[in-house]
C-alpha cells in the first residue's frame, strides 16, 4: 500500500468518527449527559486513551472534574489540582496541547508525574476544551503505556477536542434556557398563590416576592419556590387579612 493511500484511509477513518461523535454528542439533552458521552467517546475513539476526563473552571477560578470515564482519570485529575501542577492545569492555563510520553520522568511535573505514575499512567495527552473568558477547561486522556499518543492519535484527539466544546457550549446553553423557562413558571405560580390568599393583582403579588427577595437576600426563583411548595409567603401569617401583604 502506497503512503499516499494509507494517509486517505487514516483520513476517512478520522472524519467517520468525528461525524459519529457529532451524531452522538447532538442526541444528548442535558450538560450532564454530554459531560459523560464527551468522555465515553474519547476512550472508545482515540487508541491509546484508557481513561478520559474533562476538567473546567468553575467559579472563583476553582478548578474541578464533572465528568470521569473510571476512577484514574477522576484521581489523576485530583491529584493535578492538590499539587497544583500537572498536564491539564498547563493546558487550561497556557497551552492549547500537552503532551508527555513518559510521564513518569517529565520533569515539567516533578511532585504529580511520579504519584500518578503509580497509578498504572504511563503517558497523557490533555486538551484545551474552550477559549473564552467565562467557560473553560481541558479534555484530559490518560494512557497506560509509554508513547500512547502518536501523530493521528493527537490530529484526532484535538478534532475531536473542537467537537466536544462546540456541544458542551450548546448543552449548557440549552440547560439555561431551560433553568430560566422552569423559573418563570415557578414564579407565575407563586404569584397566583399570592393572589388568591390575599386578593392581590398579579403586579402587587410580584412586587411582594421582589421585596421579600432583597430584604432576604433570597433568589426571587428561591422565594417562589418556597412559597409553592410550602403555600406561604414568607414574613407574611396566614391569618393575615387581605390586602395586608408586606409593602
Amino acid at each position: 500500500m502506497t503512503k499516499e493511500l494509507e494517509e486517505t484511509e487514516v483520513s476517512l477513518g478520522l472524519h467517520g468518527e468525528i461525524a459519529r461523535a457529532v451524531r452522538l454528542l447532538a442526541d444528548e439533552d442535558s450538560l450532564g449527559s454530554t459531560l459523560d458521552r464527551v468522555v465515553e467517546r474519547a476512550v472508545a475513539m482515540i487508541d491509546g486513551c484508557a481513561s478520559a476526563s474533562i476538567s473546567l473552571v468553575a467559579r472563583r477560578g476553582r478548578i474541578e472534574t464533572p465528568a470521569a470515564s473510571d476512577a484514574i482519570g477522576g484521581r489523576g485529575d485530583e491529584l493535578q489540582y492538590e499539587l497544583d501542577e500537572g498536564p491539564c492545569l498547563d493546558a487550561i492555563r497556557e497551552t492549547e496541547i500537552v503532551s508527555t510520553p513518559d510521564l513518569a520522568h517529565d520533569p515539567r511535573w516533578p511532585t504529580w508525574g511520579p504519584r500518578v505514575a503509580e497509578l498504572g499512567v504511563g503517558s497523557m495527552l490533555c486538551i484545551q476544551l474552550f477559549t473564552t473568558d467565562t467557560n473553560h477547561g481541558a479534555l484530559n486522556l490518560y494512557g497506560t503505556e509509554r508513547g500512547a499518543f502518536d501523530g493521528p492519535d493527537q490530529t484526532l484527539a484535538t478534532t475531536f477536542a473542537a467537537v466536544a466544546a462546540a456541544a458542551l457550549d450548546a448543552a449548557r446553553t440549552e440547560d439555561q434556557l431551560q433553568s430560566a423557562v422552569q423559573g418563570r413558571t415557578i414564579i407565575g405560580q407563586a404569584q397566583g398563590i399570592c393572589m388568591e390568599r390575599y386578593g392581590i393583582s398579579a403586579e402587587r403579588a410580584f412586587e411582594v416576592l421582589s421585596r421579600i427577595s432583597q430584604e432576604s437576600n433570597v433568589k426571587l426563583v428561591d422565594v417562589a419556590r418556597r412559597v409553592v411548595s410550602e403555600r406561604t409567603v414568607p414574613g407574611v401569617g396566614a391569618e393575615q387579612p387581605v390586602g395586608s401583604a408586606p409593602r
